[in-house]
């Protein structure tokens, strides 16, 4: 009888992990879906970041929660970010244009840096 309890008490913690798990993940994917179904919130800003060698990165919020962190230039290898702000803005808002009509993620390319003064 104990161990029949025991058992049970396994299986109830499993299934609210379970439920717990899946409410976490349902909610993100509610959040990409809403980009990905052209819903794109009206709360979307950027903010400049700090990255490494005295360079310049951004992160895309949606409200106060981080949505994209980009500490490294889009396109490019390595992680050093943008050598000044003006640039890290300049793509950053590019990147909210591309999430406002429908581009989840925003892909950046060389090519658009490169428009923008940005490399």
């Amino acid at each position: 009888m104990v161990l029949l309890k025991k058992i049970t008490s396994h299986r109830l913690l499993a299934v609210l992990l379970l439920v717990v798990s899946s409410f976490t993940f349902t909610s993100a994917l509610a959040q990409t879906l809403a980009f990905s179904n052209g819903k794109v919130p009206g709360n979307l800003s950027y903010k400049i970041i700090p990255s490494p060698d005295h360079t310049w990165g951004y992160d895309i919020l949606m409200g106060s929660r981080v949505k994209i962190h980009q500490p490294s230039r889009p396109a490019m290898p390595g992680t050093k970010g943008f050598k000044d702000r003006s640039s890290a803005a300049k793509v950053a808002k590019l990147a909210i244009q591309k999430i406002k009509k429908g581009e989840m993620p925003p892909t950046i390319t060389i090519e658009e840096l490169k428009k923008l003064n940005a490399i």
